[in-house]
Protein backbone atom coordinates (compact mmCIF):
# COMPACT_ATOMS: atom_id res chain seq x y z
CA UNK A 1 0.00 0.00 0.00
CA UNK A 2 1.09 3.47 -0.76
CA UNK A 3 2.60 5.65 1.87
CA UNK A 4 0.29 8.19 0.82
CA UNK A 5 -2.99 6.32 1.39
CA UNK A 6 -4.72 6.06 4.56
CA UNK A 7 -7.84 3.63 5.37
CA UNK A 8 -9.55 5.46 8.31
CA UNK A 9 -12.90 3.65 7.93
CA UNK A 10 -14.40 0.99 6.27
CA UNK A 11 -15.96 3.43 4.44
CA UNK A 12 -13.14 6.13 4.93
CA UNK A 13 -10.31 6.29 2.46
CA UNK A 14 -7.95 9.17 2.08
CA UNK A 15 -5.44 10.23 0.08
CA UNK A 16 -2.47 13.04 0.86
CA UNK A 17 -0.89 14.42 -2.10
CA UNK A 18 2.15 15.92 -1.26
CA UNK A 19 4.79 17.35 -3.82
CA UNK A 20 7.27 19.51 -2.26
CA UNK A 21 7.68 21.23 -5.50
CA UNK A 22 4.08 23.16 -4.60
CA UNK A 23 3.07 25.16 -1.71
CA UNK A 24 0.49 23.19 0.31
CA UNK A 25 -0.21 19.47 0.58
CA UNK A 26 -3.74 18.48 -1.12
CA UNK A 27 -6.16 15.45 1.29
CA UNK A 28 -8.57 13.85 -0.88
CA UNK A 29 -11.02 12.08 1.49
CA UNK A 30 -13.20 9.70 -0.06
CA UNK A 31 -16.32 7.95 1.47
CA UNK A 32 -18.59 5.56 0.37
CA UNK A 33 -22.47 5.25 0.93
CA UNK A 34 -22.16 7.55 3.83
CA UNK A 35 -24.28 7.14 7.10
CA UNK A 36 -24.42 8.69 10.15
CA UNK A 37 -21.34 7.71 11.54
CA UNK A 38 -19.27 9.21 8.65
CA UNK A 39 -21.45 12.32 8.87
CA UNK A 40 -20.57 13.02 12.10
CA UNK A 41 -16.43 12.41 11.55
CA UNK A 42 -16.74 15.12 8.90
CA UNK A 43 -18.84 17.22 11.38
CA UNK A 44 -16.19 16.79 13.98
CA UNK A 45 -13.30 17.09 11.79
CA UNK A 46 -14.24 20.07 9.43
CA UNK A 47 -17.40 21.74 10.85
CA UNK A 48 -19.59 21.79 7.66
CA UNK A 49 -23.07 22.54 7.83
CA UNK A 50 -25.74 20.39 9.09
CA UNK A 51 -27.79 20.91 6.12
CA UNK A 52 -25.10 20.17 3.78
CA UNK A 53 -24.10 16.90 5.57
CA UNK A 54 -27.61 15.51 5.70
CA UNK A 55 -27.49 16.04 1.81
CA UNK A 56 -24.87 13.43 2.09
CA UNK A 57 -26.19 11.12 2.94
CA UNK A 58 -26.37 7.72 1.05
CA UNK A 59 -30.57 7.63 1.72
CA UNK A 60 -31.10 11.35 0.63
CA UNK A 61 -30.81 12.05 -3.59
CA UNK A 62 -31.42 15.60 -4.38
CA UNK A 63 -33.22 16.85 -7.84
CA UNK A 64 -30.98 19.12 -8.62
CA UNK A 65 -27.22 19.62 -9.06
CA UNK A 66 -26.55 22.90 -6.81
CA UNK A 67 -23.23 24.73 -4.83
CA UNK A 68 -23.25 26.62 -1.93
CA UNK A 69 -20.56 28.63 -0.54
CA UNK A 70 -19.98 27.56 3.13
CA UNK A 71 -17.71 28.93 5.84
CA UNK A 72 -14.35 28.18 4.29
CA UNK A 73 -15.73 25.45 2.19
CA UNK A 74 -17.92 24.84 -0.95
CA UNK A 75 -20.59 22.17 -1.01
CA UNK A 76 -21.05 21.08 -4.44
CA UNK A 77 -23.75 18.63 -5.49
CA UNK A 78 -23.57 17.03 -8.79
CA UNK A 79 -25.02 14.03 -11.50
CA UNK A 80 -23.17 12.12 -14.07
CA UNK A 81 -24.50 9.34 -16.02
CA UNK A 82 -24.22 5.77 -15.00
CA UNK A 83 -24.77 2.64 -16.87
CA UNK A 84 -27.01 0.57 -14.96
CA UNK A 85 -28.47 -3.02 -16.15
CA UNK A 86 -28.97 -1.44 -19.50
CA UNK A 87 -29.83 2.03 -18.09
CA UNK A 88 -28.37 5.44 -18.30
CA UNK A 89 -29.12 6.42 -14.18
CA UNK A 90 -28.15 9.59 -12.58
CA UNK A 91 -25.00 9.04 -10.31
CA UNK A 92 -24.71 11.46 -7.50
CA UNK A 93 -21.83 12.93 -6.00
CA UNK A 94 -21.08 15.96 -2.94
CA UNK A 95 -17.87 17.65 -2.42
CA UNK A 96 -16.51 19.36 0.05
CA UNK A 97 -13.99 21.63 -1.14
CA UNK A 98 -11.61 23.32 0.91
CA UNK A 99 -8.06 25.19 1.66
CA UNK A 100 -6.07 21.85 1.27
CA UNK A 101 -8.78 19.21 1.25
CA UNK A 102 -11.44 17.80 -1.27
CA UNK A 103 -14.08 15.48 0.15
CA UNK A 104 -16.17 13.03 -2.63
CA UNK A 105 -19.02 11.51 -1.23
CA UNK A 106 -20.83 8.72 -3.33
CA UNK A 107 -22.42 5.11 -3.90
CA UNK A 108 -19.93 3.57 -5.82
CA UNK A 109 -21.13 3.28 -8.94
CA UNK A 110 -19.38 5.97 -10.50
CA UNK A 111 -16.76 3.65 -11.96
CA UNK A 112 -14.60 6.97 -13.31
CA UNK A 113 -14.34 8.20 -9.98
CA UNK A 114 -13.42 4.97 -8.50
CA UNK A 115 -10.56 4.03 -11.03
CA UNK A 116 -9.19 7.78 -10.58
CA UNK A 117 -8.82 8.04 -6.73
CA UNK A 118 -6.91 4.22 -7.05
CA UNK A 119 -4.83 5.58 -9.73
CA UNK A 120 -3.88 8.67 -7.28
CA UNK A 121 -2.52 5.89 -3.98
CA UNK A 122 0.31 5.51 -6.65
CA UNK A 123 2.15 8.47 -5.49
CA UNK A 124 5.05 8.57 -7.77
CA UNK A 125 2.81 8.04 -10.94
CA UNK A 126 0.55 10.43 -9.64
CA UNK A 127 3.24 13.02 -8.87
CA UNK A 128 5.21 12.78 -12.22
CA UNK A 129 1.55 12.61 -13.80
CA UNK A 130 0.04 15.84 -12.27
CA UNK A 131 1.15 19.39 -10.60
CA UNK A 132 -1.90 20.16 -8.34
CA UNK A 133 -1.44 23.33 -6.74
CA UNK A 134 -4.51 23.65 -5.05
CA UNK A 135 -7.49 21.26 -4.06
CA UNK A 136 -9.61 23.46 -6.95
CA UNK A 137 -7.24 21.73 -9.06
CA UNK A 138 -7.52 18.53 -7.74
CA UNK A 139 -11.35 18.76 -8.74
CA UNK A 140 -10.95 19.62 -11.95
CA UNK A 141 -9.00 16.48 -12.39
CA UNK A 142 -12.05 14.65 -11.18
CA UNK A 143 -14.44 16.32 -12.86
CA UNK A 144 -12.75 16.23 -16.28
CA UNK A 145 -12.62 12.59 -15.74
CA UNK A 146 -16.35 11.94 -15.08
CA UNK A 147 -17.04 14.15 -17.96
CA UNK A 148 -15.16 11.63 -20.22
CA UNK A 149 -16.48 9.12 -18.92
CA UNK A 150 -19.73 10.41 -20.42
CA UNK A 151 -17.86 9.73 -24.35
CA UNK A 152 -18.18 6.06 -23.65
CA UNK A 153 -21.88 6.02 -22.52
CA UNK A 154 -22.06 7.92 -26.11
CA UNK A 155 -19.85 5.08 -28.02
CA UNK A 156 -22.21 2.59 -26.19
CA UNK A 157 -25.34 3.86 -27.63
CA UNK A 158 -23.66 4.29 -31.13
CA UNK A 159 -23.34 0.58 -30.87
CA UNK A 160 -26.59 0.08 -29.86
CA UNK A 161 -28.28 2.08 -32.77
CA UNK A 162 -26.25 0.41 -35.19
CA UNK A 163 -27.68 -3.24 -33.96
CA UNK A 164 -31.43 -1.31 -33.91
CA UNK A 165 -30.86 -0.30 -37.28
CA UNK A 166 -29.69 -3.48 -38.53
CA UNK A 167 -32.72 -5.08 -37.12
CA UNK A 168 -35.27 -2.95 -38.78
CA UNK A 169 -33.78 -3.31 -42.20
CA UNK A 170 -33.94 -7.51 -41.33
CA UNK A 171 -37.93 -7.08 -40.38
CA UNK A 172 -36.94 -8.22 -36.81
CA UNK A 173 -39.67 -5.14 -35.25
CA UNK A 174 -40.98 -7.07 -32.55
CA UNK A 175 -36.99 -6.71 -30.22
CA UNK A 176 -36.60 -3.30 -32.16
CA UNK A 177 -39.49 -1.89 -30.42
CA UNK A 178 -38.48 -2.21 -26.65
CA UNK A 179 -34.29 -1.38 -27.73
CA UNK A 180 -35.58 1.97 -29.26
CA UNK A 181 -37.59 3.09 -26.06
CA UNK A 182 -34.33 2.27 -23.90
CA UNK A 183 -32.03 4.39 -26.31
CA UNK A 184 -34.55 7.45 -26.14
CA UNK A 185 -34.44 7.64 -22.52
CA UNK A 186 -31.28 7.07 -22.17
CA UNK A 187 -30.48 10.22 -24.20
CA UNK A 188 -32.70 11.83 -22.99
CA UNK A 189 -31.20 11.12 -19.45
CA UNK A 190 -27.59 11.93 -20.73
CA UNK A 191 -29.18 15.33 -21.97
CA UNK A 192 -31.08 16.11 -18.53
CA UNK A 193 -27.38 15.05 -16.72
CA UNK A 194 -25.23 17.38 -18.60
CA UNK A 195 -27.36 20.43 -19.01
CA UNK A 196 -26.82 20.82 -15.66
CA UNK A 197 -23.18 20.43 -15.87
CA UNK A 198 -22.84 24.21 -17.97
CA UNK A 199 -25.10 25.94 -15.05
CA UNK A 200 -22.54 24.78 -12.52
CA UNK A 201 -19.28 25.49 -14.27
CA UNK A 202 -20.54 29.08 -15.03
CA UNK A 203 -20.82 29.49 -11.42
CA UNK A 204 -17.41 28.12 -10.87
CA UNK A 205 -15.46 30.38 -13.09
CA UNK A 206 -17.49 33.42 -11.95
CA UNK A 207 -18.20 33.71 -8.16
CA UNK A 208 -15.25 35.24 -6.03
CA UNK A 209 -14.07 32.53 -3.26
CA UNK A 210 -10.14 32.20 -2.34
CA UNK A 211 -10.89 28.31 -2.70
CA UNK A 212 -11.43 29.12 -6.58
CA UNK A 213 -9.18 31.43 -7.71
CA UNK A 214 -10.18 33.42 -10.89
CA UNK A 215 -6.92 33.53 -12.32
CA UNK A 216 -5.95 29.79 -11.84
CA UNK A 217 -8.49 27.97 -12.51
CA UNK A 218 -10.32 29.97 -15.31
CA UNK A 219 -9.32 27.81 -18.11
CA UNK A 220 -10.06 24.63 -16.59
CA UNK A 221 -13.21 25.08 -15.97
CA UNK A 222 -13.98 26.66 -19.32
CA UNK A 223 -12.68 23.50 -20.92
CA UNK A 224 -14.98 21.63 -19.10
CA UNK A 225 -17.06 23.68 -20.25
CA UNK A 226 -16.67 22.82 -23.70
CA UNK A 227 -16.45 19.17 -23.23
CA UNK A 228 -20.07 19.21 -21.65
CA UNK A 229 -21.48 21.37 -24.31
CA UNK A 230 -19.45 18.75 -26.68
CA UNK A 231 -21.54 15.73 -25.06
CA UNK A 232 -24.65 17.80 -25.76
CA UNK A 233 -24.44 18.52 -29.48
CA UNK A 234 -23.49 14.51 -29.58
CA UNK A 235 -26.20 13.50 -27.91
CA UNK A 236 -28.41 15.73 -29.86
CA UNK A 237 -27.27 13.98 -33.35
CA UNK A 238 -27.98 10.97 -31.73
CA UNK A 239 -31.58 11.44 -30.52
CA UNK A 240 -32.49 12.94 -33.75
CA UNK A 241 -31.35 9.25 -35.25
CA UNK A 242 -33.53 7.31 -32.90
CA UNK A 243 -36.17 9.43 -33.65
CA UNK A 244 -35.61 8.69 -37.40
CA UNK A 245 -34.89 5.31 -36.56
CA UNK A 246 -38.31 5.39 -34.73
CA UNK A 247 -40.08 6.65 -37.75
CA UNK A 248 -38.96 4.32 -40.08
CA UNK A 249 -39.47 1.51 -37.93
CA UNK A 250 -43.29 2.34 -37.78
CA UNK A 251 -43.04 3.06 -41.69
CA UNK A 252 -42.12 -0.88 -41.90
CA UNK A 253 -44.28 -2.20 -39.64
CA UNK A 254 -47.44 0.10 -41.28
CA UNK A 255 -45.87 -1.60 -44.72
CA UNK A 256 -46.07 -5.07 -42.71
CA UNK A 257 -49.51 -4.74 -41.42
CA UNK A 258 -50.59 -3.49 -44.42
CA UNK A 259 -49.48 -6.39 -47.02
CA UNK A 260 -51.24 -8.79 -44.55
CA UNK A 261 -54.43 -7.05 -44.99
CA UNK A 262 -54.00 -7.32 -48.15
CA UNK A 263 -53.32 -10.50 -48.44
CA UNK A 264 -55.86 -11.59 -45.83
CA UNK A 265 -58.14 -9.38 -47.80
CA UNK A 266 -57.61 -11.26 -51.79
CA UNK A 267 -58.01 -14.34 -49.59
CA UNK A 268 -61.21 -13.99 -48.60
CA UNK A 269 -62.58 -12.23 -52.03
CA UNK A 270 -61.05 -15.52 -53.98
CA UNK A 271 -63.31 -17.76 -51.62
CA UNK A 272 -66.70 -15.72 -51.92
CA UNK A 273 -67.68 -17.95 -54.19
CA UNK A 274 -67.28 -20.88 -52.17
CA UNK A 275 -68.84 -19.42 -49.14
CA UNK A 276 -71.86 -18.19 -51.10
CA UNK A 277 -72.78 -21.80 -52.58
CA UNK A 278 -72.06 -22.97 -49.01
CA UNK A 279 -74.63 -20.42 -47.88
CA UNK A 280 -77.11 -21.25 -50.61
CA UNK A 281 -76.76 -24.88 -49.54
CA UNK A 282 -77.54 -23.91 -46.07
CA UNK A 283 -80.60 -22.36 -46.43
CA UNK A 284 -84.24 -24.49 -46.08
CA UNK A 285 -85.37 -24.27 -49.98
CA UNK A 286 -86.28 -27.47 -52.29
CA UNK A 287 -83.09 -27.78 -54.21
CA UNK A 288 -81.24 -31.52 -52.79
CA UNK A 289 -78.28 -31.08 -50.73
CA UNK A 290 -74.90 -32.16 -51.84
CA UNK A 291 -74.94 -35.81 -49.90
CA UNK A 292 -77.98 -36.33 -52.16
CA UNK A 293 -76.60 -35.29 -55.23
CA UNK A 294 -72.92 -35.76 -55.77
CA UNK A 295 -72.50 -34.55 -59.21
CA UNK A 296 -74.22 -30.97 -58.33
CA UNK A 297 -71.87 -30.97 -55.41
CA UNK A 298 -69.06 -31.24 -57.62
CA UNK A 299 -69.93 -28.81 -60.13
CA UNK A 300 -70.40 -26.86 -57.63
CA UNK A 301 -66.91 -27.44 -56.18
CA UNK A 302 -65.71 -26.70 -59.88
CA UNK A 303 -66.77 -23.59 -60.77
CA UNK A 304 -66.50 -21.81 -57.74
CA UNK A 305 -62.47 -22.98 -58.18
CA UNK A 306 -62.76 -21.18 -61.17
CA UNK A 307 -64.36 -18.37 -60.20
CA UNK A 308 -61.65 -17.91 -57.52
CA UNK A 309 -59.03 -18.97 -60.33
CA UNK A 310 -60.26 -16.07 -62.62
CA UNK A 311 -60.08 -13.52 -59.83
CA UNK A 312 -56.45 -14.66 -59.12
CA UNK A 313 -55.60 -14.03 -62.37
CA UNK A 314 -57.21 -10.92 -62.68
CA UNK A 315 -55.81 -9.56 -58.84
CA UNK A 316 -51.71 -10.51 -61.01
CA UNK A 317 -53.26 -8.51 -64.11
CA UNK A 318 -53.70 -5.40 -61.90
CA UNK A 319 -50.13 -6.29 -59.98
CA UNK A 320 -52.07 -6.56 -56.84
CA UNK A 321 -50.15 -9.63 -55.73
Amino acid sequence: MSENFEKISKKISKITIDNPSLPRKVEWYNILNPEKKEINYLKKKFGFDDKHLELSLVNITTQRPMIYSGKNYLFITLHFPVMDDGKVLPGEIEFFIGHGFLITLHDGKTKALKEFFKYCQDEQIFSESYKLESSAILLYEILEKLIQDSYSLLDENNIEISRVEKSIFENRLQETTSQLLTLKRNIINIRRIIQNHKNIMKKLTEMESSLVPQEQIKNYYDILAEHSQRIWEFSDIQKEIIESLHDTSESVSSYRINNIMKTLTIVSVIVMPLKLFINLFGMNFNPSPPEENIQLFLEIIVWSSLAGLLMLLFFKKKKWL
